[in-house]
């Protein structure tokens, strides 16, 4: 069920663009309540398009054609104000406990529409940590991104084809999938979380063979400019 509880916190999109991104979020916070207070207080100066309770209630905060303030600095494919150019949701979780099968009922719902709406592509759904590396950490290593893969609604990479390893390669293969310019054990690590959270150690093959194959499947249209 969509309720609205409009924020204050939102204003245009700049440049007249359009959204072609989602970004995922986790609210850190104790409830799904409190997120609520938090996403409408215009001291805080933070919103989404969109908030899942741990049951699957959707709260809409700010209208889609709107900019929310959900992604803060970062990059990703060269876009560097993503706010402008994405739908942000929240999911209320802690970031340590698994995500209710109500609220990834409810997300795999909502998904499409907006997908189908703005002409959001699979691999343009991505996390805050995915455009923020070393900065944020959301949804995080409990949130199933290869189910959303399975549906479309997501992507996920074929890790077989193994291959030699280096880090400038997959340094190079992670920009060409959209990922920002950012330390490299940053990159490592926000890499993992979203598509091998179990892996720890050095970078391996298998991260090679996983990001090699995300670079040729999707090379990112790189934004020639900050918009």
């Amino acid at each position: 069920m969509l309720t609205r509880c409009p924020s204050p916190n939102f204003g245009p999109r700049r440049g007249g663009v359009r959204p072609d991104l989602v970004v995922l979020h986790y609210t850190a916070m104790e409830s799904c309540d409190a997120a609520v207070s938090r996403l409408c207080d215009p001291a805080h100066e933070v919103s989404a398009h969109y908030l899942i309770s741990e049951t699957g209630g959707v709260v809409q905060l700010v209208d889609e054609e709107m900019r929310a303030w959900h992604a803060g600095a970062g990059d990703w494919g060269g876009v560097t104000d993503v706010n402008s150019r994405s739908i942000g949701i929240e999911l209320a979780n802690s970031g340590s406990a698994p995500f209710a099968a109500g609220q990834m009922a409810a997300l795999e719902a909502l998904l499409p529409v907006i997908m189908a709406r703005w002409q959001v592509s699979a691999e343009r759904v991505i996390g805050h940590s995915d455009m923020a590396p070393a900065r944020k950490f959301d949804p995080g290593a409990r949130f199933d991104w290869r189910r959303l893969a399975r549906q479309g609604l997501s992507i996920w990479p074929d890790t077989d084809a193994a291959k030699s390893c280096d880090e400038a390669s997959f340094l190079a293969d992670l920009r060409t999938f959209g990922y920002p310019k950012a330390r490299p054990g940053a990159l490592l690590a926000a890499f993992r979380l979203r598509f091998r959270p179990w892996a720890r150690g050095p970078l391996s093959a298998v991260d090679c063979a996983a990001a090699q194959d995300l670079a040729r499947r999707y090379p990112v249209d790189r934004a020639p400019s900050s918009a």
